[in-house]
């Protein structure tokens, strides 16, 4: 049975990358390290949703061990439909995909903390999609996530490489102090973006 670290990891990445792990054809489970109960949950509902068995065990200080096994499993494990392997391919046809305008360097209100956390959970949960954006734009504080140091860049850089378009406001990036860090993506101006934001195609605002 493979071990997963996942300590650290705001979900739903514990959630993906055991269900990967689960994916594969000499498989038979997976052992899950996780440090929050949702994160239990999440993995609770995913395994019983596949038809597998499941369960987890408290090593105390917030530190839970999460057993998912493929005995008796009452559905054929899933063909994958994204992940390393699609992101390494070529770059794909984004017609399809949504535009995201990211705003700021959190998630939500509240807890600025919890936000940022949130939003590494959903720019990752991003080249999880069947469909990747085809593009990604930041404006105000969200073009610190593209910028040298963020927690995001790995993830922004797997949606450049898979085609997504990634664009900072220069204008922002100016007023930061941060033209000369951007790490992924290009400099755009506000008419570049109006242009993305007019164009067909479905759009998320955070």
């Amino acid at each position: 049975m493979t071990q997963l670290d996942m300590m650290g990891n705001p979900c739903p990445i514990p959630v993906i990358r055991a269900k990967k792990e689960l994916e594969k054809p000499d498989s038979d489970g997976v052992l899950v390290l996780v440090d929050n109960i949702v994160a239990v949950q999440n993995l609770e509902k995913m395994a019983k949703g596949l038809g597998y068995t499941f369960s987890y065990a408290s090593d105390g200080d917030a530190r839970f061990r999460v057993s998912i096994g493929k005995d008796g499993a009452s559905m054929p494990v899933p063909t994958p439909i994204s992940g390393d392997t699609a992101l390494a391919a070529p770059a794909q046809d984004q017609t399809d995909g949504v535009t995201v305008l990211i705003t700021k360097d959190m998630m939500g209100d509240g807890s600025e903390e919890l936000g940022r956390i949130l939003i590494k959970g959903f720019i990752f949960s991003l080249t999880e999609l069947p469909v990747l954006p085809k593009a990604v734009i930041f404006l105000n504080s969200g073009v610190r996530l593209a910028v040298e140091g963020s927690n995001t860049l790995a993830d922004l850089q797997k949606l450049s490489d898979a085609g997504a378009t990634i664009l900072a406001c220069g204008t922002c990036l100016n007023y930061y102090g941060l033209t000369e860090k951007l790490a992924v993506g290009e400099v755009t101006d506000m008419f570049g973006i109006t242009g993305h934001l007019a164009a067909p195609g479905k759009l998320i605002t955070l």
